[in-house]
């Protein structure tokens, strides 16, 4: 009786028409665009030998770029945790001249060209630009130095925190938190316990998407950076470098220690998120 209910339920169409031919498309279309590409760079690498891809990686400026282009990252998404949060918080429970503006500004790292963004950045921070100037005279250079790279992908992962907080706290009831009033809790305990318990998994999905974001990111960073080998060289550009050099072993192996710790580095963060749904999902 059980085997033939399960058969019934499984035969029913599904809901959505066509769904072995789109399940189909959807497979053939990351096979072309995300699997295939990622298999010709393992399988390139492959043809390196083991000895030559390990001196590759330890290489003293491929170490400097791996540092800087994961620390800044780190730095990044991180700065945009605390800040992208508030100002998710803000757009969501206060009402404002100006909100709308601020709502629809937030999305502008989407829509601009990552070399307009770079250029930009790099003529507000310099040291004759209109926030530059101010902080030369405190000795604090932003601009051509790994400073400038964390201002850069703090800019462009922005968006991605903001976004994946931002309908999570529109789905909050404030009844909870009147109801923590009532009961005597302080505001701090109203915050650390009755809202950010619900915020947590959206705040690390946030951060996965503003990191893995920052990783990645190359048009913004090098108008800003200085690009000086061991000191402000991101991962992306010591790729093109070595392109450019003809070194198509040393480009292979750089990307495919990319790939490996931007994978690991995901996986970590994944895991992070699953715990914390399973440690706070009856507070969301």
């Amino acid at each position: 009786m059980a085997a033939s209910a399960r058969r019934a339920v499984f035969r029913q169409p599904s809901v959505v028409p066509g769904f072995g031919l789109a399940f189909g498309f959807t497979l053939i279309y990351l096979t072309l665009l995300v699997l295939l590409p990622l298999a010709g760079l393992l399988l390139r690498a492959s043809g390196i030998g083991w000895s030559e891809f390990v001196a590759i990686a330890l290489d003293a400026r491929t170490l400097a770029a791996m540092r800087l282009t994961f620390g800044a990252s780190f730095a990044a998404a991180t700065i945009n945790a605390v800040f992208g949060l508030l100002l998710a918080w803000v757009l969501v429970r206060y009402r404002f001249p100006g909100r709308r503006f601020v709502d629809a500004a937030i999305d502008l790292p989407f829509a601009l060209p990552t070399a307009v963004a770079g250029l930009t950045l790099a003529a507000l921070y310099s040291r004759a630009g209109w926030v530059g100037q101010y902080a030369t005279p405190f000795g604090l250079k932003i601009a051509y130095t790994p400073l400038g790279v964390v201002v850069a992908l703090t800019f462009v992962s922005l968006p991605f925190m903001v976004r994946t907080v931002q309908p999570v706290i529109e789905e909050i009831d404030r009844e909870y938190e009147e109801a923590a009033a009532t009961l005597g809790a302080t505001r701090f305990q109203t915050i650390t316990r009755v809202i950010l318990p619900s915020l947590i998994p959206a705040i690390l999905t946030g951060y996965a998407l503003a990191f893995a974001r920052a990783i990645g990111e190359y048009g913004s960073v090098i108008f800003i950076a200085g690009n000086q080998p061991y000191v402000s060289e991101i991962v992306p550009l010591l790729i093109v470098f070595r392109l450019e050099e003809y070194n198509y072993a040393g480009a292979t192996a750089i990307a495919t220690l990319m790939l490996a710790a931007s994978f690991a580095m995901l996986l970590v963060v994944n895991l992070i998120q699953a715990w914390s749904r399973r440690r706070f999902g009856h507070g969301a």
